[in-house]
């Protein structure tokens, strides 16, 4: 069983699938419900701050390289081009852009924003924090089916 939890746990840490496929994965595995909640929630939000950190020193001197920067500095131009949309509410913005599940938005994403905005780490953390609480929220309802979801939520 724990073993399971681990899994859940790993792959909410991975860029692409993040909480969006591990809640999918553990409620498919017949795993509890708000165990898997948390554990997604915990495994997406870890790489975060070191991601703000560090995501864009690395990203840049990646881009930089003959023959892979083509690939990163479309990564780059990619997350400057999201990062445009968010405007001057853009703690806001920026949760809900990690909050909203669809592909290319999510922790990953929105820490390369972060970093690239240049925004506080501390306060991008909590934004992007919140918005994988919404989304978390968001899939598990999509997951466990809405009246599922519900009964799971007032049961507690």
């Amino acid at each position: 069983m724990l073993e399971e939890y681990f899994w859940i746990l790993f792959i909410s840490m991975l860029p692409v699938v993040e909480l969006r496929g591990a809640i999918p994965v553990g409620l498919g595995m017949g795993l509890d419900f708000w165990p898997t909640f948390i554990i997604a929630i915990i495994g997406n939000i870890l790489p975060v701050i070191p991601l703000i950190i560090f995501s864009k020193k690395i990203l840049f001197k990646l881009a930089g390289i003959k023959k892979i920067g083509p690939f990163f500095q479309k990564i780059i131009d990619r997350a400057e081009r999201k990062s445009q949309n968010l405007g001057t509410y853009e703690y806001i913005g920026l949760m809900f852009f990690v909050g909203i599940p669809l592909p290319g938005t999510g922790a990953w994403t929105g820490s390369l924003i972060a970093a690239t905005l240049g925004m506080k780490v501390g306060k991008a953390f909590w934004a992007i924090s919140a918005g994988v609480v919404l989304a978390g929220i968001i899939m598990s309802l999509a997951s466990a089916g809405v009246f599922g979801a519900l009964s799971k939520f007032l049961s507690y």
